[in-house]
């Protein structure tokens, strides 16, 4: 199975003390690593990484994580990465042809959230995305969050940042087919500025974007430095896996 991590953008509210969120360490591996390291655990074979921002510095360190993760890493870079995010999931899906996990960088999860999404599989031709219930956890930042109201079929009804009817909030995390790339090509071409989320609402108007439940697994998104150091105390207890060899534990705090 193919993966597409998106790690084009600025990282604007992270900069300040992390230049380079996608490299942003935490112990022995950085957000990045992460990501590909989880996704090899759940049968992802190669992972593209739609880089931007600071695109040189982190395809530099792309053979050293493919070396270790023992997958294929290949970077493909966003022609323009101010525009918004489903811009990159064009640039870097072009070309899957079947089922593909797709994540943020800067979003941590515990094996158990992408095993859902791998273990349900995609109805319809179109996209399955990873919600948690926990509307109101201390994890969540409702300032920054994307918001989701399901049906009672679990189809997504609606998505965004600004929707004020939800009763979950968008994991960023998602097992999509090429319908997603259609949907957002076909949002760009009505005038919308072509983020992920308005792909997913076209989809979901189709009755094509569905939704599986974390029922209490472990994320967080990283995306300022009081969710970097939650996510540092955190991520060794929620991820044991990834940090249980003799390479790392000089490196983890007892």
């Amino acid at each position: 199975m193919d993966a597409l991590i998106l790690a084009a953008g600025f990282g604007s509210r992270l900069r300040e003390v992390e230049p380079c969120k996608p490299l942003t360490r935490l112990h022995s591996l950085s957000l990045l690593e992460i990501a590909v390291r989880q996704l090899a655990s759940v049968g992802v074979t190669r992972v593209v990484v739609a880089t931007g921002y600071l695109a040189d510095e982190i395809e530099a360190a792309l053979p050293s994580i493919a070396e270790l993760a023992g997958i294929l890493v290949e970077a493909r870079r966003v022609q323009d990465y101010n525009l918004p995010n489903g811009h990159s999931v064009l640039a870097g899906a072009a070309g899957f042809s079947g089922e593909f996990l797709l994540v943020m960088a800067d979003h941590l999860f515990s094996r158990q959230v992408l095993q859902a999404l791998v273990d349900r599989g995609v109805p319809d031709h179109g996209v399955v995305l990873a919600i948690d219930r926990r509307v109101d956890s201390p994890l969540v930042d409702p300032d920054d969050a994307t918001w989701v109201e399901t049906g009672d079929d679990g189809r997504i009804r609606k998505i965004g940042k600004s929707i004020t009817r939800y009763d979950a909030v968008d994991c960023g995390a998602f097992l999509a087919t090429p319908a997603l790339l259609a949907a957002i090509a076909s949002a760009i071409a009505g005038g919308k500025a072509g983020s992920l989320s308005e792909g997913m609402q076209r989809l979901a108007d189709d009755g094509r974007a569905w939704t599986t439940d974390i029922d209490g697994a472990w994320w967080i998104d990283v995306d300022d430095a009081r969710d970097l150091e939650l996510a540092r105390q955190q991520v060794t207890e929620q991820c044991p896996e990834l940090f249980a060899s003799d390479e790392f534990q000089g490196s983890v705090p007892a």
